[in-house]
């Protein structure tokens, strides 16, 4: 296939139009790059699509089934390996492993225990939930170094945090919610939120969302805007 070149003369109105092209694209391509380089992590991901240590991984979303009292507790009890942990399983418990460890955890009562002992780690609660809903668990491991950011997002159920070290600024429209190392954070269903690690070491966390199962457990939202509450931590 041939093909027939002929010169075209550029007249100066023509030639300040490309060059304004030509700005405005390496400014947008200067945008995209910066953007690339800003801390966040956007939208938590599956963790077999894992390809660094930092950001946000789904590990699992695991049925907890009916929940009849208005309030439960997230318990987390660790074990020296994963068959340990599966062989202390009950009803609404969920065997993961994140942070280097193997986790039995478990959406129950206050003061639950599980009849097999590991190492009891946290008892977080109260998360309020509807009595007689089917919920579901979502459970996620988090690893953020100070000034990454999350999306703005919400829940259709409780969302908590396990803090190993860290800190975590929840910014919501009534505030902030601080979570760090032995001080958990919980946030209710529903309203608009936007994580920020802060604090000068890395984060490292596991994040259960306890969502309604009939719903999505996370929502991006794009009608609240925060103020940067956080920042000023």
């Amino acid at each position: 296939m041939a093909f027939a070149f002929r010169r075209v003369r550029c007249s100066a109105a023509h030639t300040h139009t490309m060059r304004t092209v030509i700005l405005l694209a390496l400014l947008g391509a200067s945008i995209a790059a910066c953007a690339q380089q800003s801390p966040g992590f956007g939208v938590c991901k599956p963790i077999s699509q894992r390809t660094s240590e930092l950001g946000c991984w789904i590990i699992t979303d695991s049925p907890v089934g009916r929940l009849n009292q208005p309030e439960v507790f997230w318990h987390l009890d660790a074990y020296p390996t994963r068959a340990a942990a599966e062989a202390a399983k009950e009803s609404g418990g969920e065997v993961i492993e994140a942070l280097g460890k193997v986790w039995l955890s478990t959406i129950g009562p206050r003061g639950w225990h599980p009849a097999h002992r590991g190492k009891r780690v946290a008892e977080i609660g109260p998360l309020g939930v509807m009595a007689g809903k089917e919920y579901s668990a979502v459970y996620m491991e988090a690893i953020m170094t100070p000034g990454m950011t999350s999306s703005v997002h919400s829940h259709s159920g409780p969302e908590a945090w396990y803090t190993e070290a860290g800190e975590t600024c929840l910014e919501t429209p009534q505030g902030t919610i601080v979570g760090s190392a032995g001080k958990a954070a919980i946030v209710p269903a529903g309203p608009p939120m936007f994580l920020t690690a802060i604090g000068k070491a890395k984060r490292r966390s596991i994040t259960l969302i306890l969502h309604d199962a009939s719903q999505p457990p996370t929502t991006m939202v794009h009608d609240w805007k925060p103020k940067g509450l956080c920042g000023k931590q």
